[in-house]
């Protein structure tokens, strides 16, 4: 996908809870985007030629020490630039405008009116007053030199600003969430009539440079796909065997970690509907032995990681010396393990998880992708709804969603309480509306309860039931109660070892979406 990334877009993220959702919108748009840290250089901007950049919002006041800023180079390079809430204000306050601590914030859904009084191009064709969602407390009071003051509020008098000579323009609102109205249209009039920028981020586009660069890396070299069944790694198979054919081997390994079913799942659709090489190994005992004794999230992150890559390299001899490892990897891993453009917020066992030394050269065909464009390629690649649309389940298993040790006992607690969850939701006709819905297991706490007139010591589960779009963000699923109830009196009647079930009804932020 490198020629149809040879002008991104960058969105510059400042800390911003919705730089993600930035760079999802622009997509949406069929525009390529890139989320980068503000403390990027002029010449690192230079150097990935981009169409148009746009600067996030962030928790911070641009009037404060130590408040993270921008090279003001960057404002000379004549790239079209869109401020976004702190971006607008770092705009403002850069290029000659006016910031100061407003005696009242705005937070939430706001009211705004445009300026009749000049022209805007950002919001051309939108009505004189509409709603957007607000969240600072500082606020422009002066635009920057040469740009016009396009809209107000009832407590700013400049709630975005443009300047159509440079190209620089700034809303204090947030145009990427779904509580702005007209949000998508100020983007896409930002994108495609301040900056002109071309539509070339599309579902052929991304499958044509995928196969191009997947042949191009991998010669005639044999490869080993790691399936797990879900839908980055099914569709990262289709499409590398769109590209080397009969070059590649799907591997299912059966970590003793899978829900109820998947190895069986697994087995008849790739091998059967696809006519894919598929070879699957009973590696559960090598799992659960490098697991013994682990409790800490990261540590058994990285064990997983590295015990998937020596399962793999056993398997070399077997499939004439594979040398390349295919892996369905999505840009949210490679933000959340940690980059220079944000902080670690957990090791995927893909991503941070892999060993240092490995005897395989790996392809990422999915590596800019976000899910929902996953999805996108998936169907044009003929994958069909049901591999598409089943719930997204995290490469290390259960393993995650047990906290404590890891034993083969406590995964097949867990994996008959995941499945009447499962069957709960299905029978509520719920499935599709949530983005997730599993249960967790907190093996290493115990809580009193009673059964049979009886006193029980047992561990609790805790469901997890979220709505989301991408996973960078999500809201816990309002259930409604009977399902809750169904859920709770099966697995308390009908899984050993578990007296009490609680719902987690935290959003991310600033939970995850896994509790490990």
């Amino acid at each position: 996908m490198k020629e149809i990334r040879t002008s991104p877009v960058l969105v510059v993220d400042f800390g911003a809870q919705y730089a993600q959702v930035i760079a999802r919108r622009v997509r949406e748009v069929h525009v390529y985007s890139e989320i980068v840290p503000h403390d990027i250089s002029a010449e690192e901007v230079k150097a990935k030629n981009p169409a148009a950049i746009i600067l996030s919002g962030g928790p911070k006041s641009v009037n404060e020490d130590g408040a993270p800023s921008l090279d003001e180079r960057i404002y000379d390079l004549g790239v079209p630039i869109l401020g976004i809430c702190y971006g607008a204000q770092l705009l403002a306050r850069d290029l000659g405008g006016e910031v100061v601590r407003n005696g009242v914030g705005e937070y939430g859904r706001t009211g705004i009116r445009r300026s009749l009084a000049s022209t805007s191009t950002l919001f051309s064709s939108l009505p004189t007053e509409f709603s957007v969602w607000m969240s600072h407390f500082d606020a422009i009071t002066q635009a920057p030199v040469g740009a016009t003051p396009t809209s107000s509020t009832a407590v700013s008098k400049v709630a975005s600003f443009e300047d159509a000579v440079k190209k620089i323009a700034g809303v204090q609102f947030h145009p990427e969430v779904t509580h702005s109205e007209f949000g998508k249209e100020v983007l896409s009039n930002f994108l495609f009539e301040l900056a002109q920028v071309p539509k070339v981020w599309t579902n052929y586009s991304i499958i044509e440079e995928a196969v191009k660069e997947v042949r191009a890396q991998v010669g005639e070299r044999k490869v080993i796909c790691a399936l797990s069944g879900g839908v980055d790694s099914s569709v990262a198979a289709a499409l590398v065997h769109e590209a080397v054919g009969d070059q590649l081997t799907c591997v299912f390994v059966d970590t003793g970690l899978m829900r109820q079913g998947e190895v069986e799942a697994v087995e008849r659709t790739f091998r059967d509907q696809f006519s894919i090489k598929l070879i699957t190994v009973d590696a559960s005992d090598r799992f659960f032995s490098v697991l013994r004794g682990v409790e800490d999230p990261e540590a058994k992150r990285k064990a997983i990681g590295e015990t998937f890559i020596r399962v793999f390299e056993d398997l070399k001899p077997e499939i004439e010396d594979a040398s390349v490892l295919v892996q369905g990897t999505l840009y949210p891993d490679v933000i959340e393990s940690g980059t220079k453009t944000a902080a670690k917020i957990k090791s995927h066992h893909n991503v941070g998880g892999l060993p240092d030394v490995m005897s395989f050269d790996l392809v990422e065909p999915l590596r800019w992708l976000f899910k929902d464009e996953v999805r996108s390629v998936g169907s044009e690649l003929g994958l069909p709804d049901e591999i598409l649309w089943r719930q997204p389940f995290p490469g290390p298993g259960l393993a995650v969603r047990i906290l404590g040790e890891v034993t083969p006992e406590r995964a097949e607690t867990l994996r008959k309480a995941d499945l009447i969850v499962a069957e709960e939701i299905y029978k509520a006709g719920l499935t599709k509306t949530l983005w997730q819905s599993f249960a967790v297991l907190v093996a290493k706490v115990k809580t009193v309860g009673v059964m049979g007139d009886e006193r029980t010591y047992d561990s609790p589960v805790i469901l997890r039931a979220v709505t989301s779009e991408d996973a960078m963000t999500a809201d816990w699923a309002r259930l409604p109660y009977e399902v809750l109830e169904s859920i709770s009196r099966r697995i308390v009647a009908e899984v050993r070892g578990v007296n009490r079930v609680a719902y987690d009804i935290t959003s991310k932020p600033p939970g995850t979406i896994e509790w490990e």
